[in-house]
């Protein structure tokens, strides 16, 4: 072991001054063909894609493998997220991660499930020293799976850098196969200043795409004035999956000058969020289409964002003919351009740009705080990019605050007085999101109680409701009934269920002993595998409580039999 922490203490020291990207120092995580459904840098929800996911041919169970010699320096297993991960740091300062796994590798599994029952939780995240778990290229180190907020099985495998900054595994010699061009889906252009406008009219414009030939793309010609901007929605894809994936570079040139460069190679988890500023973001919770602005905002500090010429904008002066292109690429330099022909003419009829006032303003730049009846809700200064007018209501306890069409990028806070509320009622009650088209299905947002108040944080605009939950959860045995005999049952399955708030925690024993069942909120199964030895007794009583997140429980007791 010594000699292990000798040997990589001294590869980092000589990898330091080695290339920023070294293109034969990893293998490939899987021992399959590497068809990705998602790529590096992809626009998410709230995020961009930190890591590469691979298609595990659409089941769970493949060996998963350390991409290089290094030491497991984190393992986090998690309801959410990312599920069941593993961390390796490596010699070179990079450090791997595996991502949705169905479980570890023996001899990790072992590790990890110790420390499990010492705590007595599923959840936990430990970081091992440097010399407690060794290994090399080519070890087997977990099986790939469906856990934490997976939408399906597969593999998902990032390398960071030693500032925990995500890159691009492509960089790094991990290749797939594409020959095959990104496409232009959608363009709109926006007029920018108070002097301009476009097609005679200062609103967004939907521009219609043509296809050119040789497969590239233009638009009918416009007649433009003044500082405009332009977005667009742009995919990929690989040359053995029909999936859309991300791009991996951006560029656009007015008059043949370049104006601005999106480059998908490194970015750091604490931007992450600056997607909501980089898209339109009221057009994509409206159509769910992301619009990538071709412009810079102000907020917008995206390390990504290079060569930039006036945040992106063009002038176009009247009595002009002038042309703005868009080249679009991804990592094997297969690429598409996008040409708009543009008249620069000062129209004399101009439709104005639509501004709904309401009695309440945001500013941006300050603290912020609305008051009606028995709520409050405070944005803290920079909350918001820009200043608008926001729509805000309260009726019978539901706040009408705004739609979710607005970005924010600090958490604001709710607060309720339940004072008027009576003792048995005030104890269940939460804040809840409303959504759906008719606000008919509620979403938990945590709530924390002081004395007499409710408070919320989020980050989301939209409807807010004071809920009421008075339902206990539900638990029912999926693979066994009461006195069953399980002695060739491998595993003892629970769903568990709760309508209002939702799950808050479980506990399960077997003969008053803790035992590890493993949650996943997608099925909402409870598993408990019987090669954990908890009990070797014949007759085994099982108990399991489960919490919602006010505090109501239910208790499941049953017996069952075991050889």
């Amino acid at each position: 072991m010594q000699k292990f922490l000798t040997f990589f203490l001294l590869f980092a020291f000589i990898g330091h001054a080695q290339t920023p990207y070294p293109t034969d120092y990893f293998r490939h995580p899987l021992d399959v063909t590497i068809i990705p459904s998602g790529t590096f840098g992809e626009l998410r929800s709230n995020h961009f894609h930190s890591g590469m996911d691979i298609k595990t041919q659409q089941r769970e169970g493949l060996k998963v493998f350390a991409t290089a010699d290094g030491y497991v320096s984190r393992i986090k297993i998690a309801h959410y997220g990312y599920g069941k991960a593993l961390y390796i740091t490596h010699p070179n300062g990079y450090t791997t991660v595996y991502a949705h796994l169905q479980q570890l590798s023996p001899t990790l599994e072992a590790y990890i499930k110790k420390l499990q029952y010492e705590q007595e939780t599923f959840e936990i995240e430990v970081f091992p020293k440097i010399d407690e778990l060794p290994v090399l290229k080519g070890d087997l180190i977990a099986f790939s799976g469906n856990t934490g907020g997976s939408g399906g099985p597969h593999l998902h495998y990032e390398i960071r850098d030693n500032a925990e900054r995500p890159i691009n595994p492509l960089l790094f010699g991990i290749d797939i196969t594409d020959t095959t061009k990104p496409i232009i889906t959608e363009v709109y252009a926006y007029p920018i200043s108070e002097d301009s406008h476009i097609n005679g009219t200062k609103e967004r414009q939907k521009l219609r795409l043509i296809n050119t030939p040789n497969g590239d793309y233009t638009v009918e010609n416009i007649q433009a004035f003044g500082k405009i901007g332009f977005a667009i929605e742009a995919n990929d894809r690989q040359d053995l999956a029909s999936n859309k994936n991300g791009v991996e570079n951006i560029q656009t040139f007015y008059n043949g000058n370049q104006k601005f460069e999106m480059d998908f190679k490194r970015f750091t988890f604490d931007e992450s969020r600056l997607l909501n500023r980089y898209i339109d973001y009221g057009h994509y919770t409206d159509k769910k289409e992301r619009l990538q602005k071709l412009f810079v905002e102000s907020g917008n500090t995206l390390s990504m964002l290079k060569n930039i010429d006036d945040n992106g904008y063009i002038q176009v002066e009247d009595s002009t003919s002038s042309v703005y292109k868009v080249r679009v690429k991804d990592f094997h330099n297969n690429d598409v351009w996008l040409t708009i022909n543009i008249e620069g003419l000062v129209a004399t009829d101009v439709k104005p740009k639509e501004i709904i006032e309401t009695p309440f303003h945001i500013y941006s730049k300050k603290a912020n705080e609305l008051i009606n009846k028995n709520v409050s809700v405070y944005f803290p200064q920079d909350a918001f990019f820009d200043d608008f007018y926001i729509n805000f209501e309260v009726n019978n306890d539901t706040i009408t605050l705004h739609e979710d069409t607005i970005p924010l990028r600090e958490n604001f806070t709710i607060t309720y007085d339940i004072s008027s509320y009576k003792d048995q009622d005030s104890d269940k009650l939460y804040i809840a999101r409303l959504v759906g088209w008719r606000k008919q299905y509620t979403i938990y947002s945590k709530t924390y109680r002081k004395e007499n108040t409710l408070t919320t944080y989020n980050k989301t605009l939209g409807t807010y409701a004071l809920t009421v939950d008075n339902i206990n959860p539900t638990i029912k045995p999926i693979n066994f009934t009461e006195g069953k005999w399980l002695s060739k049952y491998r595993f003892l399955k629970v769903k568990i269920e709760d309508e209002g708030s939702g799950i808050s925690n479980y506990r399960a024993t077997i003969n008053g002993k803790w035992i590890l069942m493993e949650y996943d909120y997608k099925t909402n199964l409870l598993v408990y595998d019987f090669n954990d030895n908890v009990s070797t007794e014949t007759k085994n009583n099982l108990k399991i409580i489960v919490t919602d997140n006010v505090g109501n429980n239910s208790t499941f007791e049953t017996t069952f039999f075991r050889k």
